[in-house]
């Protein structure tokens, strides 16, 4: 089975290379605009297939679609990050709804079919009241930010393309999910690092941090790239899929357990400037559907997630 990853460099993406590398058959591609010098796994290098292209370049990725011919695609390229996204709102557009089109335009002009899983987000579903929790599949998407409207956007189009030309996608909403390799401007990642600096005395003894009171659904990332696997395996075309924990968790929570892994004593500080107006305050997905119809579920702690987070930083700085 030949298997396209697009975003091959990202976090998630080196985490579903290390997954695609350990099974037999398959043989992984991947594509991503930095160049295979920026994966974040070195060994992984020499054993993909790697093209450097970006998506939001028709004639390159249609020509190297034509030549790989893929078996199945898991799209996770994109700007991924709701802070970049407004201060470059134009930018992220390009990148997740005009890359995706390039992808599944070249796909149908091509005449090649292969599955197509689309990395979506929780974040499709905006805010939501504490009695709508867990959020189901079913609930309306209502976008608060740029990023957030760049994955509706996606989310639809893999709808219209699936129901206008018959390709076969499946649509993900993976829940806020971290593991090693997240990059530092995302909350678990950001404060694993800062403990680390700490550590290595790079940083005073105190943590900056600043909506603690929000509950999110943190899912380790091993998990979803996981879940991705089986629902190009089992997983029905034109559906949308929840892949989410099930459990919510405050980013206090989160503070805590990192904390109580620190080797140092710490104190916290908050810093406004990282308060978001228009933060979403709970989430909590749904994830009987996956269960159901792939059997799927999330197998990995929350603690050993931001453990093993935090030993990556440590490594960084040791």
């Amino acid at each position: 089975m030949k298997v396209l990853v697009t975003g091959v460099a990202g976090f998630a993406g080196s985490h579903l290379t290390d997954f695609l590398l350990k099974k037999k058959k398959v043989v992984v591609y991947g594509i991503d605009r930095r160049g295979v010098s920026s994966m974040n796994i070195e060994d992984a290098k020499n054993k993909i297939r790697y093209y450097e292209c970006d998506i939001t370049n028709y004639s390159k990725l249609h020509g190297l679609l034509g030549r790989i011919r893929p078996d199945s695609i898991i799209h996770l390229a994109a700007q991924s990050s709701p802070l970049i996204s407004k201060r470059s709102p134009a930018e992220t557009l390009e990148a997740n709804a005009i890359g995706q089109t390039n992808l599944l335009e070249a796909v149908r002009n091509l005449k090649i079919d292969p599955k197509i899983i689309i990395a979506g987000s929780c974040q499709e579903y905006g805010i939501v009241r504490k009695n709508e929790i867990p959020i189901k599949e079913t609930h309306a998407l209502k976008p608060l930010n740029i990023y957030s409207v760049s994955k509706v956007t996606q989310d639809l189009l893999g709808y219209h393309y699936y129901k206008s030309y018959g390709l076969k996608i499946i649509r993900t909403r993976p829940s806020h999910h971290t593991g090693p390799r997240r990059p530092d401007n995302f909350v678990c990642s950001n404060f694993a690092k800062q403990i680390a600096m700490v550590e290595a005395k790079k940083q005073k003894p105190i943590i900056c941090v600043g909506n603690l009171h929000a509950i999110r659904d943190f899912t380790d990332v091993r998990d979803i790239v996981r879940a991705y696997w089986l629902l190009m395996q089992k997983g029905s075309s034109g559906e949308a899929y929840n892949i989410c924990s099930g459990k919510g968790h405050s980013i206090k929570e989160v503070l805590d357990i990192l904390l109580s892994l620190s080797k140092v004593k710490i104190k916290v500080r908050k810093d406004l400037a990282r308060m978001r107006p228009n933060d979403i305050q709970i989430f909590v997905g749904d994830c009987t559907k996956i269960k159901r119809q792939v059997g799927w579920k999330s197998i990995i702690p929350l603690k050993q997630t931001l453990e093993d987070l935090l030993n990556y930083w440590r490594k960084i700085y040791e």
